[in-house]
């Protein structure tokens, strides 16, 4: 009988660390998916540190979500509970400002590690507190349904939060008490992620000799629509290019050679950094092949409609009954920030060509005006005009400020007074092979300012203050 009595003790004993340890695991898992992520900002980023789901795993890759693309991140870490990072914000002047500035640098990172660290930390604090607050609830709950009496209730509640308590402990504050440190060594986002994998691929082909200006780009520079090159070879028909491009323009008026390798459907990922699939031809990456022209001494750019995806959001706007809903701008903003971080990546690899050549960023031109009632039959309207041209300077925002940043030539386009519904147009109907995209006179205008932008000095980087 006493031996009964023993086992039915240790029985009821296991029984209640069971439950507690189930209580205390689904606090945990739940205090996880809902404690908010904690915000920091450092070298012009702004990030959200959390955790991500718990794994029966002890060690592993974190997560990084860039503006709602989820990759798993460079470094692992140990335990179930692993760092989860959302960059939020980008602040590419801020950057820009840390690299260029001497002394700088070394200070930003070490910022961005620190603030990693805190958020980690004052991460943790809340999602404790809030797993001691469900793990409270649910033995309070357990309590009432019993009818449990006051000290017995008071027992079980101390019982059921030191539970969690020991499982965080174990599960955060032991097994994973080197992610503090790991964080640490994070100077950049780069060091989560590893170098992207769109890296620009080797330029080791032939010297292109005779080559004194280049031109890279997408469907604008191209010049879709209109009349192909003289004798075109299969990458001109697969990517439209035209005897009426800005750089045949440029060509005839200052007696160049100009090579211009702009592609219809080019961004910089898929076209000017890495190559562009066309059916069953693939153009190779317009910077390789533009460092192969040893004595160019002119690069000119037109990049940024396809990377935010100008045509689907036009396209869309002019379905929708409105379209400054907050979905579409959303998108926007998302498709908008993962440009710029291209951009940037594309910017430095400009700098770096062995050439140096003088590099001219064009922005966009506004294609639609004041008048579009020429447009108003096929969705178009005055107040969804503005919303597009809005998106559009967003755009031309990032070109100018990041041209700017490298001491690269910003050149706006202007078609004033010969946009769409105007008696003159610039720009190709909605009813046309390649609608928006600039006529043969349009093109033409954008090499003028071009050439304007040429016939000036180019920008002069700024001196360094002297430090003490």
């Amino acid at each position: 009988m006493p031996m009964r009595r023993w086992q039915r003790r240790v029985l009821s004993v296991i029984s209640v660390l069971v439950v507690l340890l189930v209580v205390a695991a689904l606090s945990v898992w739940l205090s996880v998916r809902v404690t908010p992520l904690q915000s920091v900002s450092a070298v012009g980023q702004s990030v959200q540190v959390g955790a991500a789901s718990p794994s029966l795993s002890l060690s592993g890759p974190g997560e990084l979500d860039l503006f709602g693309e989820v990759v798993p991140t460079q470094p692992r870490f140990d335990g179930p509970i692993r760092p989860r990072l959302r960059l939020t914000h980008i602040s590419l002047n801020a950057q820009a400002s840390t690299i260029t500035k001497p002394g700088e640098q070394r200070a930003a990172e070490a910022g961005l590690s620190r603030a990693l660290t805190a958020g980690w930390t004052r991460y943790l604090l809340w999602e404790t507190l809030i797993a001691v607050g469900f793990a409270a609830l649910v033995a309070v709950a357990i309590a009432g349904i019993r009818r449990s009496s006051r000290r017995l209730m008071l027992g079980t509640l101390a019982a059921a939060v030191a539970a969690v308590c020991a499982l965080n402990a174990v599960g955060v504050y032991l097994l994973a008490s080197s992610t503090p440190k790991a964080l640490r060594q994070v100077r950049s986002i780069a060091d989560l992620v590893g170098q992207s994998p769109t890296a620009p691929p080797a330029r080791n082909g032939p010297v292109l000799k005779g080559v004194q200006a280049v031109v890279l780009g997408d469907s604008t520079a191209a010049a879709i629509g209109n009349p192909l090159v003289e004798h075109p070879d299969a990458l001109d028909k697969a990517c439209g290019r035209s005897r009426d491009s800005y750089a045949v323009y440029l060509g005839a008026v200052n007696g160049w050679n100009t090579l211009n390798l702009a592609c219809s459907s080019a961004t910089i990922r898929d076209g000017l950094l890495g190559p562009q699939q066309l059916g069953t031809a693939e153009a190779p990456s317009q910077l390789s092949v533009a460092a192969q022209a040893a004595k160019a001494s002119v690069v000119i750019v037109s990049i940024g409609a396809n990377d935010i995806h100008w045509s689907a959001l036009t396209a869309l706007c002019a379905a929708a009954d409105a379209c400054d809903d907050r979905a579409s701008t959303a998108y926007f903003q998302q498709q908008i920030a993962g440009f710029a971080t291209d951009y940037y990546q594309l910017l430095g690899d400009l700098a770096a060509l062995p050439q140096h050549p003088r590099v001219l960023v064009n922005e966009y031109y506004n294609p639609f005006g004041e008048n579009v009632d020429c447009l108003k039959s096929q969705g178009i309207t005055t107040a969804k005009a503005k919303i597009l041209q809005s998106r559009l300077d967003t755009l031309n925002t990032v070109l100018r400020q990041g041209a700017g940043t490298f001491d690269f030539t910003d050149v706006p386009q202007h078609f004033e007074g010969h946009q769409l519904c105007s008696d003159q147009s610039f720009v190709q109907g909605l009813d046309a092979n390649a609608p928006l995209h600039p006529t043969a006179a349009g093109e033409l205008a954008i090499a003028l300012a071009d050439q304007q932008a040429l016939s000036k000095p180019p920008p002069t980087p700024p001196t360094p203050s002297a430090t003490p």
